[in-house]
């Protein structure tokens, strides 16, 4: 009887295994940066770039070297994992690659948090988890925490801004120069 216990808790325990280590299929967590063939943690908003919306259809395809290899609207790329290195290939899939489409939650907020996520900006009165769809996770490796008051992002290697938020969790403001402020806030 211990055996049968033992053989099928190590049944179970390799099932959910095999079911954690399945690439993720879902939508885009957030508003992400390619070049047509990679998008960074990073997020940065350099020449040539575009963005993803959140919500976007993605499937994992598999992993590298810190990266998870995606399909994109039928298109292959690969998220880099360039600056939280800390999260291991699924754990750091998951956080992009998410199940439930963001977009149905966020037709329900106002329409001036749902026009400062379609344009990769935030605005005073946001959440974290609005301003994650707006400009991503910020790098894990400056910001271990995810419920402190600062989160620091860059729009390029040198041109760093910080999302303040209130006690309440909601954004206050951001620290910028003046022209990563335009580029990033909504008043």
């Amino acid at each position: 009887m211990r055996i049968r216990h033992l053989m099928l808790a190590l049944i179970a325990g390799t099932a959910a295994a095999a079911a954690r280590a399945s690439p993720p299929e879902g939508h885009l967590c957030c508003n992400m940066r390619t070049d047509g063939s990679w998008i960074s943690d990073g997020n940065y908003a350099e020449n040539g770039k575009r963005v993803i919306p959140y919500g976007t259809p993605v499937k994992a395809t598999g992993y590298g070297r810190y990266r998870v290899k995606v399909l994109v609207d039928g298109e292959r790329q690969a998220i880099g994992n360039d600056y939280s290195r800390d999260l291991d290939n699924e754990t750091f899939a998951r956080r992009y690659i998410v199940a439930e489409d963001p977009r149905v939650k966020a037709a329900a907020w106002p329409q001036k948090i749902r026009e400062a996520i379609g344009n990769a900006r935030v605005t005073r009165g946001m959440d974290r988890e609005q301003v994650l769809m707006s400009l991503g996770y910020p790098m894990s490796s400056e910001n271990p925490d995810l419920d402190a008051a600062t989160w620091r992002f860059w729009l390029s290697s040198f041109d760093e801004f910080q999302v303040l938020f209130d006690d309440g969790g909601k954004v206050r403001d951001i620290v910028a120069g003046p022209t990563t402020r335009t580029r990033v806030w909504m008043d």
